[in-house]
C-alpha cells in the first residue's frame, strides 16, 4: 500500500512539474513573440521615416523652409531603439503629425503633387501604412494570449513564480484617431 502510494504521489509530482515546465515553454514562446513583433513594428516604423524625409526633401523645391523645418523635426522625433508600446504609440502619433504636415504642403503647392518622387513617396507611405497596421494586429493577437495565460489560473500561478507579466496593447485614443490624416483622401488627389 505504502508503494502504490509513493507511485501516485510521484506522477502526480512529475505532472506539475511537467506543468510547470510546459506552461513556462509556452510563455517563453509569448514573450518572444510579442518581442519579434514590436521588433517588426519598429523596422517598419523606421521605413515610414524614410518615406516621410523624402517626402520632405521632394517638397524642398516647392518650399524649402517649410520643408527644412520637417527633416529638423524627422531627425528630433526619430527614436532608434522601441520596445514598448507606449514608444510605437507615440512614434505613430509624431510620424501622423509630420505626414498631416507634408499633406498640407502638397496641398498648397499643386506642382508637387504631380513630382513623381513625391508621388513615389506617397505611395510607398500607403504601403507602409497596412504593414504597420497589420503588425500592430498581429502584436495585439500574441498579447491577448499571452495575456490569458499571465491572468488565467493555474498558468497564472507558474507566470507570477516566473515573473511574467501581461503585455500592453497597442492603441489609439480617439485625439490620436482624429489627428491622423486621411490617407485614401490624400493619396486620391
Amino acid at each position: 500500500m505504502a508503494i502504490i502510494i509513493l507511485i501516485v504521489v510521484i506522477v502526480l509530482a512529475l505532472l506539475v512539474v511537467g506543468y510547470i515546465i510546459s506552461t513556462q515553454r509556452e510563455l517563453v514562446h509569448l514573450d518572444e513573440l510579442c518581442k519579434n513583433a514590436t521588433s517588426q513594428i519598429a523596422v517598419q516604423l523606421n521605413s515610414r521615416w524614410d518615406a516621410i524625409t523624402a517626402l520632405a526633401k521632394s517638397a524642398a523645391q516647392y518650399a524649402s523652409h517649410e520643408s527644412e523645418t520637417l527633416i529638423n523635426t524627422i531627425r528630433e522625433r526619430r527614436q532608434g531603439n522601441i520596445t514598448t508600446a507606449d514608444q510605437i504609440n507615440e512614434q505613430q502619433g509624431a510620424i501622423s503629425q509630420l505626414l498631416g504636415r507634408l499633406i498640407a504642403i502638397g496641398e498648397a503647392y499643386p506642382n508637387l503633387k504631380a513630382d513623381a518622387l513625391y508621388k513615389e513617396a506617397m505611395d510607398g507611405m500607403r504601403d507602409y501604412e497596412e504593414k504597420v497596421r497589420v503588425s500592430r494586429m498581429v502584436y495585439n493577437d500574441t498579447a491577448t494570449k499571452m495575456n490569458r495565460m499571465v491572468r488565467q489560473w493555474p498558468s497564472s500561478f507558474v507566470a507570477g513564480l516566473l515573473h511574467f507579466t501581461e503585455r500592453a496593447y497597442l492603441e489609439l485614443d480617439d485625439a490620436k484617431k482624429a489627428s491622423y490624416p486621411d490617407l485614401d483622401e490624400a493619396f486620391k488627389k
